[in-house]
């Protein structure tokens, strides 16, 4: 990492944070697929179900964000809730969560559950709900996922759901009845750990942002990268590698910088 002044630090520190960058490297199939459901679906006035596993760090948030970005004018005239199961209190918390984002009246139980039903069956724009960490509303007999699936099946629905979790199997574990009718099984999407090769790519776009000398050595990068793909393969953790490289070196300058000698000799 060679010297340079403090600002191409800054500047290779910020496009390493994790972010939804304008173009996600080694996710084009993935991203078309995305892509492709909510025209299909939405735009199309199809109800259905997409789930998404991957592990952590493979891009399942990132890509969807980015596609919703993208697709924002195209969606305009439907309705997009957005919810993070990992910040709800309890699996059966999402119901009421749709309801207020919906502007329905907050019920309880049953009444809640007939109230969303009621409202996603009427006549009016595709609702289209994305549910990150949906392994976080598993529950005892699975009543919570189920009766997620189910709706977009309901006669008149409109509704358009995209869970995403960690777990491949998810489906097969925990939503089994859905296998058994096919027209409510929900599509199925996978997000492989990251090559080596995808993650060198990874960082060297982002870097290659920073104005100037490259702020690190390619070496350097395909080193993080095979060591981070042959653990995980999770972006997330090469990104916060090659920063903490940075911020390393960074303080190492700075104190060279602050010792070396003033002219004439003094200190």
């Amino acid at each position: 990492l060679p010297p340079c002044a403090g600002t191409c630090y800054q500047q290779a520190k910020q496009v390493l944070h994790v972010a939804v960058p304008d173009r996600l490297q080694g996710r084009e199939r993935e991203t078309g697929i995305l892509r492709q459901f909510l025209r299909e679906h939405v735009l199309g006035r199809r109800p259905g179900s997409l789930y998404v596993s991957g592990a952590p760090g493979t891009g399942k948030t990132a890509c969807l964000s980015r596609v919703l970005l993208d697709c924002k004018d195209e969606l305009a005239r439907s309705k997009t809730v957005v919810l993070n199961c990992m910040a709800l209190g309890s699996p059966h918390s999402v119901f009421p969560a749709l309801a207020q984002h919906l502007g329905l009246r907050v019920a309880t139980g049953r009444e809640l559950i007939r109230s969303l039903e009621k409202h996603l069956t009427a006549q009016g724009p595709m609702v289209l709900v994305v549910l990150d960490e949906l392994d976080q509303l598993e529950s005892k007999g699975q009543d919570v996922l189920y009766t997620l699936f189910e709706w977009p099946q309901l006669p008149s629905s409109r509704l358009v759901l995209v869970g995403l979790a960690n777990a491949l199997d998810l489906t097969d574990r925990s939503l089994a009845r859905l296998g058994a009718h096919l027209a409510s099984s929900p599509q199925l999407l996978h997000f492989p750990p990251y090559t080596k090769e995808q993650l060198t790519r990874i960082l060297q776009e982002r870097l290659r942002q920073v104005a100037g000398d490259p702020v690190l050595d390619s070496t350097a990068l395909q080193f993080c990268a095979r060591k981070v793909s042959a653990v995980s393969g999770d972006a997330r953790k090469a990104l916060n590698v090659c920063r903490r490289a940075v911020e390393v070196v960074e303080l190492e300058v700075r104190g060279q910088t602050l010792l070396k000698p003033l002219p004439g000799g003094e200190l």
